[in-house]
């Protein structure tokens, strides 16, 4: 397995060409005290075999510190299964977990084994698990409690695995116990260990290692002249707010490498919101109460940037989220009073793109009902 490219970590596998059960090495990178703590608990957490919920906002790595956990641990020989389940509908997902059986539903050819079953005695990682529906919510909670499955259209026959379950979310699934919107019982399921992944903001003394990181990798891969990070660039670099976190710095560096064509990147080819904070003073206290969508919203209304060059390639590289998207939409309601023609010009549109606009919201369920801002 390789490293996914919006981790904070590197993967190493033992030898080229070797099995994908085969243990490997993993490194998280960075010395801070955060990601020092954070070192530690893993360390702690892998030695059991409890179920664990990994917190975190979108980037920061949380599937690492899942494939940290497996392994260090002992399951470490046997399968790593991510299952993105912001990424499938309902019907998709429960075949991805479960499995189906030939005939089940169209596109159904031939048996296939789900996650769950082909990481018997390995590790299940379901990624964004805040987004599972109420009713898949209540499919997992049964395997949980009984570590049987049946796959999607079988006829009984149900089938006993053993895997150890690791959960990862950005959203606050207390808040969304008490909307309904999440099982309370499948919560204490899963949060018999809690881990929480620092945003980048929060470790910025790890950001020039990182960023040395991530030029190594890209540099070999493109065959780049690049050397280097001047001095001023890497001080812009340390003090952005990184919404996307490490997954967006890593995009940022491939980027450079891909497109500065001098052996040093400056501070004049990093991106304007980028450069706009190389000045600012720390103000961890004041970074901190400011989210995601402020600084998207902020982008599109005061730097003039276009939904389609800011907000649109950001949710489609996973560095934000479909809450992410809604939150930029519901301030844009606001001071619009609910008029999404408004909006769309808010967001630096022209007004051809209006249809296309209101097609991505209503495909990627962000769509708000415009009637509560009027």
């Amino acid at each position: 397995m390789e490293a996914t490219n919006f981790s904070s970590s590197t993967i190493t596998p033992i030898g080229a060409g070797m099995a994908s059960r085969t243990k490997q090495h993993v490194r998280l990178i960075g010395h801070s005290q955060p990601m020092t703590a954070l070192q530690g608990e893993i360390d702690r957490v892998s030695r059991s075999d409890a179920k664990v919920l990994i917190h975190g906002e979108s980037g920061v790595g949380k599937e690492i510190v899942a494939r940290t956990i497996h392994y260090s641990g002992p399951r470490a020989a046997m399968m790593f299964a991510p299952v993105n389940c912001a990424g499938l509908p309902e019907t998709l997902l429960e075949s991805e977990l479960f499995g189906h059986v030939k005939g089940s539903f169209t596109g159904a050819y031939r048996d296939k084994p789900g996650k769950l079953e082909s990481a018997h005695m390995g590790t299940v990682f379901l990624d964004e698990i805040g987004e599972m529906t109420l009713r898949m919510q209540g499919l997992l909670l049964r395997f949980l409690e009984t570590g049987e499955i049946q796959r999607v259209g079988a006829d009984g026959g149900a089938r006993h695995v053993n895997v150890r379950v690791i959960g990862a979310t950005h959203r606050n699934l207390r808040d969304m116990i008490a909307q309904g919107q999440f099982r309370e019982d499948l919560y204490y399921r899963l949060n018999v260990i809690q881990i929480t992944v620092p945003p980048l903001r929060e470790r910025r003394e790890d950001i020039p290692e990182l960023v040395n990181h991530f030029l190594n990798k890209f540099v070999a891969a493109n065959r780049s002249p690049i050397t280097g990070v001047s001095a001023e660039a890497m001080k812009a670099l340390v003090a952005y707010s990184w919404p996307g976190n490490v997954r967006e710095l890593e995009n940022l560096i491939e980027r450079m490498v891909v497109g500065v064509q001098h052996d040093t990147i400056e501070l004049h080819d990093l991106p304007s919101e980028v450069r706009a904070q190389d000045n600012v003073a720390f103000r961890p206290r004041r970074e901190r109460r400011r989210t995601v969508a402020d600084d998207l919203y902020t982008r599109l209304t005061e730097q003039r940037e276009s939904f389609w060059a800011t907000v649109y390639p950001m949710y489609m590289a996973r560095e934000i989220t479909r809450a992410h998207v809604r939150d930029v939409v519901r301030r844009g309601l606001e001071e619009a009073r609910g008029n999404y023609k408004i909006v769309a010009r808010l967001f630096n549109m022209e007004s051809r793109e209006y249809k296309r606009f209101l097609n991505f919201l209503r495909k990627h369920d962000c769509q708000l009902p415009f009637k509560e801002y009027r």
